[in-house]
């Protein structure tokens, strides 16, 4: 393998060369005076139907205490997942990934 004069390629590096300062113009548009105003851009939060499901639940409205109560003795006795309710989950999800 032979390298010589590897720098053969490079363009004229020496401190003669003369160089030039960059500096950025920012372009001005020119917008008519009867041209529509635009509105600024904000930010925009949209909360969905779970927010006001959620301030219910913790204000104690609109859930069925025993309904839940029942649930958590189940889940307690560890008798609350069973193969049909577990078969049934399953396939609810199913049909909602394929809709």
């Amino acid at each position: 393998m032979n390298i010589s004069n590897a720098t053969s390629g490079v363009s004229n590096t020496s401190s003669a060369a003369s160089i030039k300062k960059v500096t950025s113009q920012p372009i001005e548009k020119q917008v008519s005076a009867d041209a529509p105003k635009q509105l600024p851009i904000t930010d925009r939060v949209e909360l969905s139907g779970m927010s006001g499901m959620l301030k219910s639940l913790k204000a104690g409205n609109d859930f069925r205490a025993d309904k839940v109560a029942s649930i958590k003795a189940q889940i307690e006795a560890g008798t609350y997942e069973s193969d049909e309710k577990l078969d049934i989950a399953a396939d609810k999800l199913l049909d909602d990934l394929l809709k």
